[in-house]
């Protein structure tokens, strides 16, 4: 698509929505930029924008700032079924996410990494693993770090790895990543798609534009993926923790193995694997696959897995107060995220759950919870409690326990918790009916904890 000249309206100035506004300007087009809130309300957030030929329509309704536009540029947050959208299209106008918009005028080369968990996890390491193999490397997409901005910096030798989610999928159109990973599926925003087959089909657009000059990533272990790999028309590799594959990563006598393309390589002891827990072997294990396709060679591999510390907010360890370790999993945002962040704990562990209700269904939290020797207490907060607490007791989780606020949840866990014990925050849920986004939640957490005395 060529923008010199067309006239493009983007849609919320957030972060990605100021970036879409940057790199279009650069590539020649008329821009115009849209926001509820006034210039006087977004502040800061527009100052990247201030010396640039924009058009200002603040203060107003996407729909009432349509006119006369040939292309409509939106956030991930508005979906492709909002009233304003629907009218766009109706009227001709091409309508494109941020993150399509990236993938079309950005340098360089791109991986991409979904799934409803682990993804941020599996970039992140990947990133890691790029740069080690001497490659100038962008962690961009749903992270938090929009595409678009690292567009504008990047050259063409770059590599982008991108973590994609459902939502920006909904308005993907181009979007071709040399090497695509798929880590699992499991129930999460439905309140967004609606069904289960919906979201599923969202996250196999990522490899729609792929060709046999590609290379599709898959979890083995997940019976939800089986299914889909037949619908890619790339090369196929498979990563698995329980057996071996015949093209990808697995472990072999507490090995990691790499087998692709008539090559086998020995990469690392899953011992060594700095972050812990089974669902972070099968994260490095996807991203060792990728990577490899991508020719790093095993030894950079290695070295990564070795010293990789994990990201923040996923199962991250915030100090130690009287024998009792606290732990940051604020991107527990769904069931089955919290439900990898229980099967990590090693010592008995007072829960905090609860958040904004996405219509999941907890009754394999709460079976998990009460299967598992070390969740002893949970303490229940935000507008899902109601609905945590009936499931827990349906299934026969009784240590039950209420807060108002995350300080108060804070405080119940430490007077319930001994000495050996662990305090985890992981809510299975998202942080809006309380904070503005999960870091913000985790961030909260980490100051709190760290005030106790």
């Amino acid at each position: 698509m060529q923008y010199a000249d067309k006239k493009v309206l983007v849609v919320g100035m957030a972060r990605s929505g100021v970036a879409a506004a940057q790199l279009l300007c650069r590539a020649g087009a008329h821009v115009i930029v849209n926001d509820n809130k006034t210039r006087e309300e977004l502040g800061d957030a527009l100052l990247p924008l201030e010396a640039l030929p924009i058009e200002w329509k603040l203060g107003m309704s996407a729909a009432e700032a349509l006119s006369g536009v040939q292309v409509l540029v939106i956030s991930p947050g508005i979906p492709d079924t909002a009233p304003f959208v629907q009218q766009a299209k109706k009227a001709g106008v091409y309508v494109l996410g941020e993150l399509e918009l990236a993938c079309q005028l950005a340098p360089g080369e791109m991986v991409g990494v979904t799934g409803t968990n682990g993804k941020t996890t599996t970039v992140s390491l990947l990133g890691e693993i790029f740069r080690n193999a001497g490659r100038v490397a962008h962690v961009v997409g749903n992270i938090g770090y929009p595409y678009s901005q690292a567009a504008l910096e990047a050259r063409d030798e770059d590599i982008f790895v991108c973590e994609v989610s459902s939502f920006q999928m909904e308005t993907a159109d181009t979007f071709h990543p040399k090497v695509a990973a798929l880590l699992n599926i499991t129930e999460d925003h439905l309140n967004r798609h609606g069904t289960m087959e919906v979201y599923t089909a969202m996250k196999m657009r990522m490899f729609r534009n792929q060709t046999s000059e590609d290379v599709a990533v898959f979890n083995a272990d997940d019976p939800a993926l089986e299914p889909l790999i037949s619908q890619v028309n790339s090369q196929v590799m498979l990563f698995s923790r329980k057996r071996e594959v015949e093209s990808g990563a697995f472990v072999r006598d507490g090995q990691v193995m790499l087998r692709w393309k008539g090559q086998e390589k020995p990469v690392c002891g899953v011992e060594e694997i700095r972050i812990p827990g089974p669902h972070n072997l099968e994260n490095a294990l996807a991203a060792a696959c990728v990577a490899f396709a991508m020719d790093v060679p095993a030894p950079v591999i290695r070295h990564s897995l070795r010293t990789f510390k994990g990201v923040e907010h996923r199962i991250e360890f915030v100090r130690e107060l009287d024998g009792v370790r606290y732990i940051n999993d604020s991107k527990g945002t769904n069931v089955d995220s919290t439900i990898k962040a229980v099967q990590t704990m090693q010592r008995p562990t007072a829960i905090i759950l609860g958040g904004y209700d996405k219509h999941c269904d907890f009754t394999p939290l709460a079976r998990e919870m009460l299967a598992s020797p070390m969740i002893r207490e949970a303490v229940l907060i935000g507008a899902t409690a109601d609905q945590i607490e009936s499931t827990l007791r349906r299934e026969g989780f009784t240590a039950i326990h209420r807060a108002d606020t995350l300080k108060d949840a804070i405080d119940c866990c430490r007077a319930l918790a001994a000495d050996g014990w662990n305090v985890l925050l992981s809510p299975a849920c998202a942080s809006f009916d309380m904070f503005s986004d999960y870091e913000a939640r985790g961030r909260i957490f980490k100051e709190l904890v760290n005030e106790l005395k």
